[in-house]
């Protein structure tokens, strides 16, 4: 929160050191509560003798210590390799003029202070090994301020990702964090196409709609955006947060993206994730919808991910054979 308020005056290496130590103490705070409650309950209920010797000692701190260490080594090491999530869905509609359409889709980068340049690049060099035909990003590309885009010259990183369509984007509810006008004008510069309660019609073939954030309560309702589109095309829809996923069905979406859950970033918060939303993770159809909920290739804050993964998704779109 300091570094929201007065990151854009300090030093950007001072402003990143206390983005990225401020934000991981959240983390650190929740495992060494958890290691040390069930320290607590090991002591009390007499499970493990050595656990009654330990309590109040330097042994005692010293498993708290090396248990933390273990966990969050463990949760950097997983943030670190990506997880690649591929699906091969069908759809009742022609995809394109090569009968396939081949979508990196992505979400929840958090560019900014946390995450610069060279880790950004490293994340072009996966999609572009993908050669897809589009990228799409469904929300929170920013973290929370486009200064550390500016410096970092993260806007021509985006211009080397190699597709045939080109790269959209929804906005979501972190780009309101930054600044929507800023981040509108970031992601121009960076060579995105913003959708923002707003539709593209690509090579004739497919729409992308693309809704606002759930933080404008003004945005158009899924309805209003689809009313007058051509449903015998192939539509796509970008929504960042996952809720109300019957309106896809209802209003004849083929593949909905969303992202926003992080599926909790690490255990035990994914659990909490789990009952917040219908599909917190993953895959999921409703009628002739497909519906991917991305855990997201960065993250907020600390970069641990304990029970989760960081992870992009490949996916291809194939007409049905009786087409």
């Amino acid at each position: 929160v300091l570094v929201q308020v007065i990151g854009n005056i300090l030093p950007l290496s001072l402003a990143t050191i206390m983005y990225r130590v401020g934000t991981s103490w959240f983390f650190i705070f929740i495992y060494l509560l958890i290691i040390f409650l069930l320290l607590e309950l090991v002591r009390v209920t007499g499970l493990c003798p050595v656990a009654k010797f330990m309590h109040g000692s330097w042994y005692g701190l010293g498993v708290l210590a090396g248990a933390l260490t273990l966990i969050l080594t463990w949760g950097y090491i997983v943030y670190l390799n990506k997880a690649r999530v591929e699906l091969s869905l069908t759809v009742n509609k022609e995809v394109g003029t090569e009968r396939s359409l081949k979508i990196v889709a992505i979400s929840d980068l958090h560019l900014g202070y946390g995450i610069g340049r060279e880790e950004f690049e490293g994340w072009i060099k996966l999609i572009n090994k993908e050669n897809p035909d589009i990228v799409l990003i469904a929300g929170d590309a920013i973290d929370n301020s486009v200064r550390p885009l500016y410096e970092r010259g993260i806007a021509e990183s985006f211009k080397q990702i190699n597709t045939k369509y080109g790269i959209y984007v929804s906005p979501g509810n972190h780009e309101y964090i930054t600044g929507i006008s800023s981040s509108l004008a970031f992601l121009k510069e960076a060579g995105i196409t913003v959708l923002r309660d707003s539709v593209a019609f690509i090579n004739d073939t497919f729409y992308i709609v693309g809704r606002d954030d759930r933080a404008n309560n003004a945005r158009k309702s899924l309805e209003e955006l689809t009313d007058t589109l051509d449903k015998s095309k192939l539509l796509i829809l970008l929504d960042h947060q996952p809720y109300n996923l019957e309106q896809a069905e209802r209003n004849g979406i083929d593949l909905q993206i969303s992202g926003h859950t992080h599926y909790g970033q690490i255990f035990p918060i994914s659990l909490i994730t789990e009952m917040m939303y219908e599909k917190a993770h993953g895959y999921l159809k409703k009628g002739d919808s497909h519906i991917y909920v991305s855990s997201g290739l960065g993250l907020w804050g600390g970069k641990f991910r304990v029970g989760t993964r960081s992870e992009y998704v490949v996916i291809h779109l194939t007409p049905l054979k009786t087409l």
